[in-house]
């Protein structure tokens, strides 16, 4: 039996509120008590209220605001991120809110919640795994929301993603196709589903060209790639090669490198993941995995757009970008893959 939908006379009903209360609340109007908002908003939640996307056009005053939940504002990466989600919100004529939450689940929600009546929909990057059910607990059901690079299993919002075990495949198979038969591999957060998914495809990919590995813990963080770099440097056998999770560890090791004099790629091969700006002016440049970084962001705010101006909901689609190896001088010279 098809469950019915929840309306707003369901939500007044339950929070023994008006109807013209639960309008007022859920649109960001002034002239409500907070208490009551909160209410309001909570019993939304609970009853997963979803309201009409025409008729919250012609009741409701628009904010012309877009809240962006990210994990970090620090680094190339989140940069990249906001410049493409900037490009398009200033070409419809929208203003960003942006929050951080630093990786804890607690500010995630809190940020996700302060959102709400302040904005006309969301852009949340989630890549930590967490809790079953936490993210959707917080996620307001009666906004337009798009996830990036976040994992849900039976997600009900459109999420535009990353196959980051096929690019970790694509590249350590790169690497081994260049004779390196012993590949060290900086990893992420243990607790990021990015992190994972590059480091299985790494795992899948030594184990079918049968060759020997080495992992390293990482974080992501340019220090913990150059704390990296050291440790190898102190192995009793050094790698043929590195592969870093992402670019800014790839650039903390090649500076531990240099610093010891240490020849890329002639002493030790080097590559990472992202394609971020920095990689191509370093010296050497890195090679990568090529994501785009800027257009993922675009994409994801043309996504969520058009969710706002839908007369009805959208269906909760996955987009999977597929990344692009992108051979350059920090690995192996004669590879036929192109250069740039």
């Amino acid at each position: 039996m098809a469950r019915t939908a929840v309306t707003i006379k369901d939500v007044a009903r339950e929070a023994k509120v008006s109807v013209a209360t639960v309008s007022r609340a859920l649109n960001g109007h002034d002239n409500v008590a907070e208490s009551v908002r909160q209410l309001v908003i909570a019993t939304a939640d609970r009853l997963r209220y979803q309201p009409h996307a025409a008729a919250r056009s012609l009741s409701s005053r628009r904010t012309q605001t877009i809240g962006v939940v990210l994990p970090d504002l620090y680094g190339e990466f989140f940069s990249e991120l906001i410049r493409g989600i900037d490009q398009v919100a200033r070409a419809h004529r929208q203003h960003l809110l942006v929050s951080s939450y630093h990786g804890h689940p607690e500010e995630q929600g809190e940020a996700l919640r302060a959102m709400r009546g302040r904005v006309d929909g969301l852009l949340v990057l989630s890549p930590y795994v967490d809790r079953p059910g936490f993210l959707t607990e917080n996620l307001p059901a009666y906004l337009p929301a798009v996830l990036i690079n976040t994992h849900l299993e039976d997600a009900a919002y459109p999420v535009l993603s990353i196959d980051n075990y096929g690019g970790a495949v694509t590249m350590t198979r790169h690497l081994l196709d260049a004779g390196h038969r012993h590949i060290a591999f900086i990893g992420g957060p243990d607790d990021n589903f990015d992190a994972r998914e590059r480091l299985r495809g790494f795992r899948d990919a030594i184990k079918a060209g049968d060759a020997q590995a080495m992992e390293l813990p990482g974080d992501f963080s340019e220090a913990k790639g150059y704390e990296a770099g050291k440790q190898l440097l102190a192995a009793s056998e050094r790698p043929h090669a590195v592969f870093a999770a992402n670019d800014m560890m790839a650039l903390g090791c090649l500076y531990a490198f240099n610093e010891a004099g240490v020849q890329v790629p002639g002493d030790i091969a080097l590559a990472g993941f992202d394609d971020i700006p920095l990689a191509r002016f370093v010296h050497p440049p890195l090679t990568t995995m090529q994501v785009s970084i800027a257009e993922l962001g675009g994409h994801a705010m043309t996504r969520l757009l058009e969710g706002i101006e839908a007369t009805e909901a959208q269906p909760a689609t996955t987009h999977t970008l597929v990344p692009e190896l992108i051979v350059r001088d920090s690995s192996a010279r004669n590879s036929p893959q192109r250069k740039r």
